[in-house]
């Protein structure tokens, strides 16, 4: 059983078809990368898979219920959490204040989880540092953290390898590929492929909102379509 379907999902702004009919499914336990160039639909689709958009046409399920139109904090609860192509942290507050902030309530808090989860990030001893003076590829991972403490059964992140160092990557790698490890499915948009290519089990990839390929990133990559796509005809 899937632990996410799509089917014939469609979304248009203003005319312009930014997903078109896709259809995919994501297994559980799985890292799933979904890639394409600039403009192609992706965080348009992750926007409709978390509730911020609604599709104009389509089903999305999760755990086989139809969870199509849901607002993003039912969908949260669900088990489906995501991270943002820009940081959202809260940067007047420290890191456990911003970690606490993914909790419904205070009485949510568990003391064992957060320490577990800060060192995952590499940022334990920093739990009452302020936000604002991490590092940026800190504030990432701060934002990962931050949706772990929903302990969502699928975590979605959006290009978190952009703009981060090269050690902050490794980092990153190292921790979702720890949290398949843990049970947990991950779908991740980047561009970097080398993130792609090291970490994901299978890719996706999307064009002008279509999805055109699907399967190992080897397979994917020597697609005459994806080629096409990345460095035109």
């Amino acid at each position: 059983m899937s632990l996410l379907k799509l089917v014939n999902v469609t979304k248009s702004f203003g005319g312009v078809k930014a997903v078109n009919n896709v259809s995919l499914e994501v297994q559980p336990n799985v890292i799933l990368g979904l890639i394409g160039p600039n403009g192609s639909g992706k965080t348009t689709l992750v926007n409709l898979i978390s509730g911020f958009y609604k599709p104009d046409a389509g089903d999305i399920f999760f755990r086989d219920e139809r969870i199509t139109g849901l607002k993003p904090y039912h969908i949260a609860n669900r088990g489906i959490v995501r991270t943002f192509q820009l940081t959202r942290v809260f940067k007047q507050l420290t890191v456990m204040q911003n970690m606490m902030a993914a909790l419904n309530s205070h009485s949510d808090f568990d003391s064992r989880k957060f320490s577990e989860i800060l060192a995952m990030m590499g940022l334990e001893g920093k739990e009452h540092v302020v936000a604002g003076n991490l590092s940026y590829g800190e504030q990432k991972l701060l934002e990962i953290g931050r949706a772990l403490m929903k302990d969502p059964d699928l975590l979605i992140l959006d290009e978190p390898a952009s703009g981060i160092s090269p050690t902050i990557i490794e980092r990153l790698n190292k921790l979702i590929r720890d949290l398949k490890g843990l049970g947990k499915t991950i779908l991740i948009i980047e561009h970097n492929l080398n993130v792609i290519s090291t970490i994901c089990d299978r890719v996706v990839v999307l064009n002008y909102g279509e999805k055109i390929a699907e399967g190992t990133f080897e397979e994917v990559s020597m697609d005459r379509k994806v080629i096409a796509a990345y460095i035109g005809e």
